[in-house]
């Protein structure tokens, strides 16, 4: 079949993975990225989809994600997460094809104590959750045919990223103090790609049959910042027995930071399973793959 699924923001950690993951399946992907497609300028969205052949679906990757820095620069945060999705899906009602577009799990407070389904109400406490709320909102007015996919603490081989960053201060540092006290799920970069593979699938295969919406993925189970940390370090050292640095248990009040985070972000998949017949792998089997792969791509 000669249809294209474009790819916003390919370069990125997720977009690089899921156009390997289309081209798995034997998808076509066109990828589009900056500096070629600012999707903030609607002028440049419109005329870069109209350049696709056939186009049949968009997944936008592409977002703002530098949490803290939000802060001080909210206007790139919501020009990228507020507008730049705003104006795809009008490109899109226009071509007349569907949307698939990843938020996130900061659209919550944290003051639940059980996972977060996708009509529980949100309440962003951050400049970042707020724009991808916005993001959000200007989706599901502009296109009727749209799924959103929020993911939680997503890590990947490509762009910065906790596990990284903990497996660099590792080597650099005898001690790391990580937060304890903040609860949620880590998410593979290439989890969250099949993810969107088995989506599209559907989507292409069966239009009338989907469940257009909003929907939840991340890897299963809860964790927190500082058993995160543990388990990267436990299982890199099985992988290479380096004297890694130890770990410090520290309170959210002991680390501030520029931006708020929730405490508690934990999110409930089983809407994705029932619809889509997805169970996202537990967040430990994920992360054993993940440093394998890591390793073997540094040697």
């Amino acid at each position: 079949m000669n249809r294209n699924i474009v790819v916003i923001g390919s370069s990125g950690m997720l977009g690089a993975d899921l156009v390997e993951a289309l081209e798995e399946a034997g998808l076509k992907a066109v990828t589009l990225a900056r500096p070629g497609l600012d999707i903030t300028r609607p002028e440049t969205v419109r005329s870069a989809l109209d350049r696709v052949a056939s186009p049949c679906l968009v997944i936008n990757c592409a977002a703002y994600t530098a949490v803290d820095k939000a802060e001080s620069e909210p206007d790139a945060a919501y020009a990228a997460n507020g507008d730049g999705p705003a104006h795809l899906a009008d490109a899109c009602r226009k071509l007349q094809i569907p949307l698939l577009h990843i938020s996130t799990d900061y659209v919550f407070d944290g003051t639940s104590r059980s996972p977060y389904k996708e009509e529980d109400p949100v309440n962003p406490i951050n400049v970042y959750g707020l724009s991808k709320l916005q993001g959000e909102g200007a989706v599901r007015s502009g296109l009727s045919e749209h799924i959103i996919v929020r993911t939680s603490w997503l890590y990947g081989l490509r762009g910065r990223n906790f596990v990284k960053t903990i497996l660099k201060l590792a080597g650099e540092r005898e001690e790391l103090r990580v937060v304890c006290d903040q609860h949620g799920c880590p998410t593979w970069s290439v989890d969250l790609a099949r993810c969107l593979v088995r989506i599209s699938q559907a989507v292409l295969s069966a239009p009338e049959s989907v469940h257009w919406g909003t929907y939840h993925f991340c890897g299963k189970g809860a964790t927190t910042w500082y058993e995160f940390a543990a388990a990267i370090l436990t299982e890199a050292r099985r992988i290479r027995p380096d004297n890694l640095a130890r770990l410090t248990p520290v309170s959210t009040s002991d680390f501030p930071t520029p931006a708020a985070r929730p405490v508690y972000s934990v999110l409930d998949c089983s809407k994705m399973e029932a619809n889509f017949g997805l169970v996202p792998p537990a967040w430990q089997q994920s992360l054993a793959c993940f440093l394998e792969l890591f390793y073997r791509k540094s040697e």
